[in-house]
């Protein structure tokens, strides 16, 4: 994407085309102008259509450029922190809702895809949470706990099931989640897209949001000369954000994060690794993640960046980490490799901002974009609807705050993965 093969890899080449799109050129009129389109900006402008409202999307590049068309691919339930920690962070009320809402975030996205047909290599087996160790393993039995009390179907694996289902002997168990799976997101986002226009949406790519103004009906957003004036701006720009919404930014420490994708594996190989096509993810600091994609490759991620250093010392890294984990695999060849970034905020949590009379957004997904960048961009375009209420949201509305020490913790968390990849799995 923008001639760059290490910002989509494997999905850009694998994904359907987008929708056709142009620049902004001309001024126009909407309801609604959504700013950004990732999950969240075509979640609500696709909600908002049908629901009869006009809508122009203005995206700066291209549609899914940010994390949406980069990340693992994983339709997890919930957030990183443990389920009992919403409400003791947010309050009862907002914490609980806020845990219904995404507990049901997969089955959301996955009635989404069958409804407009989205070719997105679904994978409806749940995902695997795996413990490294006996630390891990205590934090998942503290989860499986904490869903299961509140109805989910989470079961806790030992061993020797984990081994079975992942193919590997490397953890002391693991959580499965049936409501989660797998996509391929970039796909999936541009899936959303295309059924945006259908509905009725304008699409404009290449269109960079420069400001945003009052105007006698609303407001007035301008990008490449052109403005579109709406009674409301929905922004969904996240941990990608400039221009007018760079506080959305600025409240976000990124985590750099990679991919590499194998050539597709054997018949034999599928049949030990991932047999039943879960996603995983594991419990280390410096976490790791795998899936298989469509064809039967193996897409392996880790925090650090594939730039400068980072390039060489994280792809060793990763073929000796595969070696231990499958040692099936024998030598690797990656096809593809690709990086992103994780906008993380302070309490691990999403935020509800109101920047504006009319002017409101979700972001701070930590990692956990696909359901939960779909549900709430149905809840905003509920919100605009005038089907709920700012109290009736799942999240409370706050102020946008810088994160301290920002430009520090992203050297430090850039440098640090590649520290510990340096050494990683050489003993």
């Amino acid at each position: 994407m923008l001639n760059d093969r290490r910002s989509h890899g494997l999905w850009e080449e694998t994904a359907p085309p987008a929708p056709g799109s142009e620049p902004l050129l001309k001024d126009a009129a909407a309801d609604v102008v959504v700013v950004g389109a990732g999950y969240t900006g075509l979640s609500a402008a696709l909600h908002l259509a049908e629901a009869g409202r006009s809508v122009v999307v203005l995206e700066a590049n291209e549609v899914g450029f940010g994390g949406a068309g980069r990340n693992v691919g994983l339709i997890n339930a919930g957030m990183w922190v443990m389920p009992d920690d919403l409400p003791a962070e947010l309050g009862e009320v907002h914490g609980e809702r806020l845990l219904q809402l995404l507990g049901n975030g997969p089955k959301a996205v996955m009635q989404l895809i069958d409804k407009h047909g989205i070719d997105c290599e679904l994978e409806r087996n749940g995902t695997l949470h795996c413990a490294a160790g006996t630390e891990g393993l205590r934090e998942l039995r503290q989860r499986a706990e904490q869903w299961q009390r509140r109805g989910a179907p989470v079961e806790l694996l030992d061993a020797a099931q984990t081994a079975k289902h992942v193919g590997s002997r490397a953890y002391s168990g693991s959580l499965l989640d049936r409501r989660a799976g797998t996509l391929q997101p970039l796909a999936y986002v541009r899936g959303l897209a295309h059924a945006a226009v259908r509905a009725g949406v304008v699409l404009h790519t290449g269109s960079p949001v420069v400001a945003a103004e009052r105007a006698d009906n609303g407001w007035k957003v301008s990008a490449n000369g052109a403005s579109v004036t709406a009674s409301w701006i929905v922004v969904a720009t996240d941990a990608y954000s400039t221009g007018p919404w760079e506080t959305v930014r600025s409240e976000q420490v990124h985590l750099p994060y990679f991919n590499l994708a194998t050539q597709p594996l054997d018949a034999s190989l599928l049949a030990s690794i991932l047999p039943g096509r879960e996603g995983v993810w594991d419990t280390k600091e410096i976490l790791s993640s795998f899936r298989l994609d469509k064809a039967g490759r193996l897409v392996f991620g880790s925090v650090g960046a594939l730039r400068n250093s980072g390039t060489s010392i994280h792809k060793g890294w990763a073929r000796r980490s595969l070696r231990r984990l499958f040692p099936q695999l024998g030598e690797l060849a990656f096809e593809h490799e690709w990086h992103g970034r994780i906008g993380m905020t302070v309490n691990a949590l999403p935020r509800f901002h109101r920047f504006a009379t009319n002017v409101v957004g979700f972001s701070g997904y930590n990692g956990r974009g696909i359901a939960p960048g779909t549900v709430f961009g149905r809840v905003l375009a509920r919100h605009i609807l005038g089907e709920l209420s700012e109290e009736d949201l799942p999240l409370p509305l706050t102020e946008p705050q810088k994160a301290p020490y920002r430009r520090m913790k992203e050297a430090y968390y850039e440098a640090g993965a590649q520290a510990a990849h340096v050494v990683g799995e050489r003993f």
